[in-house]
């Protein structure tokens, strides 16, 4: 089992017991702005969602990790990596995404976690190189982006929601762990 302990943080693989809370994020229309059509998720698609990232793992030898308060115990959100296709201009990549909900953001959880898993994925899994892709105006998202040392690459359109997207890259033989 692929687990990270950061000073703050344990990034784990899903337990049942997350559901409940990983639902609660993805229902605050805060959260969900920047993703998708902004859309909120109910229990069901997140119990869709979370099956998903788990086969990812099981197919891919990575995916989007539980992220866990070590202090509490509280699940916080998720950080990890998944495969990218399908943008305009953009050849299938791995890329780097994270979500916490709205009480833990503005103190450093989404920056911890994903240094921690680009570390993961120089080290542990070989990558040469790790994406992140963020619609335009998603200034907080674009704040850990540099902070992880990610440069722009390029722009694009998302293919089914029309909205501008950034896509940025990190050549992990660069990166600083």
């Amino acid at each position: 089992m692929t687990e990270i302990r950061t000073p703050r943080l344990l990034l784990r693989r899903w337990h049942d017991d997350d559901l409940a809370p990983m639902a609660e994020i993805n229902a605050d229309p805060q959260v969900m702005r920047w993703i998708d059509d902004g859309a909120v998720r109910d229990l069901e698609q997140t119990a869709g969602d979370i099956e998903r990232w788990e086969e990812e793992w099981d197919e891919e030898g990575f995916g989007l990790f539980a992220v866990e308060l070590l202090a509490s115990g509280e699940l916080a959100g998720f950080t990890g990596l998944s495969l990218v296709e399908g943008l305009p201009d953009v050849p299938a990549a791995v890329a780097i995404s994270w979500r916490f909900g709205s009480s833990f953001w503005g103190q450093g959880y989404a920056s911890e976690a994903a240094h921690a898993t680009l570390e993961f994925a120089l080290q542990d899994r070989g990558l040469d190189q790790v994406i992140s892709v963020t619609r335009a105006g998603d200034d907080a998202s674009e704040n850990i982006i540099r902070k992880l040392g990610m440069t722009e690459e390029r722009e694009t359109v998302d293919p089914v929601y029309g909205f501008p997207l950034r896509v940025h890259a990190i050549d992990l033989t660069e990166f600083e762990g």
